[in-house]
């Protein structure tokens, strides 16, 4: 395959797909979204991580564009329920995956590019209806259908697990990369652990972290 682009936030998941989008595509393109994130911290990370693997990267601003999320409302906690749904985590940001893919889609199609990458995971995730298989699935024949083009969406880690993950990241040689160089925590704490950057106050460094040490007790890593 010749080209894609990869939705790059800075975190653990997507740096780990933009290493298997080089190791799959002659040509790598890389995307990231300023939405007034609590952990804003991870475009940083994202822009060092896309320059030292040599790849283009753009960050488009999407400010004021979503609310209700813990993520870009500072004063709510990251580890309550949310306050529309109490089956979902507050840091539920309604839209954002199918805003993301769709301005990705956009951009790809200026380039002549059909392939996206993400990393949305349903496997092990915080209970996003829009990590889904299924979602991204339909976001693909919609964009297809809307730019008359054939968009496919590629998401490596859909089905593996958080340990997974990390294996991918050990075979793919980014292990170190994730390791020093990625923003997973929500607050944007800055911490050093054994498994990175952040501190075991919220969910997403909490299932990191759990992840880093199966991997390393199955001998993955």
């Amino acid at each position: 395959m010749s080209k894609c682009l990869v939705l790059l936030s800075g975190g653990q998941d997507s740096t780990t797909c933009l290493y298997w989008a080089k190791n799959k595509f002659s040509e790598v393109k890389a995307l990231g979204f300023n939405y007034g994130q609590k952990h804003l911290v991870e475009l940083e990370s994202a822009k060092m991580i896309a320059d030292s693997a040599n790849v283009d990267f753009e960050v488009v601003n999407l400010t004021g564009v979503f609310t209700g999320s813990s993520l870009v409302d500072h004063k709510k906690s990251i580890n309550e329920s949310h306050h529309i749904n109490s089956n979902l985590p507050s840091s539920f940001t309604a839209g954002r995956n199918a805003v993301f893919l769709s301005i990705a889609a956009g951009r790809a199609y200026e380039y002549k590019i059909h392939d996206l990458v993400t990393g949305v995971c349903e496997t092990d995730y915080s209970g996003y209806p829009d990590c889904r298989q299924d979602f991204i699935e339909s976001m693909s024949d919609s964009l297809s259908y809307g730019l008359d083009a054939n968009i496919v969406i590629h998401t490596p880690l859909m089905y593996l697990t958080k340990a997974e993950t990390w294996k991918m990241a050990k075979d793919l040689g980014c292990f170190d990369i994730v390791i020093n160089s990625t923003i997973t925590d929500y607050n944007g704490n800055k911490n050093m652990n054994d498994w990175g950057y952040g501190k075991l106050d919220n969910p997403a460094s909490k299932l990191r972290a759990k992840g880093y040490y199966e991997a390393k007790d199955r001998g993955w890593i």
